[in-house]
């Protein structure tokens, strides 16, 4: 079965979700190839375009949030007491070794 044209077609929502994701992808990518990079000059264009890549990503974010798109819901104060505590855990344990 061959979809027209007008069924393949990306609301707006979809197509700033789409490249999110890609985005983030990318960040991804571009994280680990900065990491892994040999010489100064590759590990350079690495973070070049990792920044860059991450100012597009909040660009999208913006537009997203403006649109109503991306709604966060708003963190609850348990959950933000218990990551709180779980790094001051980690962190006393890296002080005591």
């Amino acid at each position: 079965m061959r979809l027209q044209k007008s069924q393949s077609t990306l609301c707006e929502k979809d197509a700033i979700m789409d490249m999110m994701d890609s985005e983030k992808q990318l960040i991804s990518l571009y994280a680990t190839a900065l990491f892994e990079g040999s010489t100064k000059s590759m590990r350079k264009a690495f973070s070049e375009n990792l920044l860059a890549v991450s100012s597009d990503q909040y660009d999208l974010f913006t537009q997203m949030s403006a649109r109503g798109y991306y709604k966060p819901a708003p963190a609850q104060k348990n959950l933000i007491d218990e990551a709180n505590n779980t790094f001051k855990k980690e962190k006393n344990a890296l002080k005591a070794e």
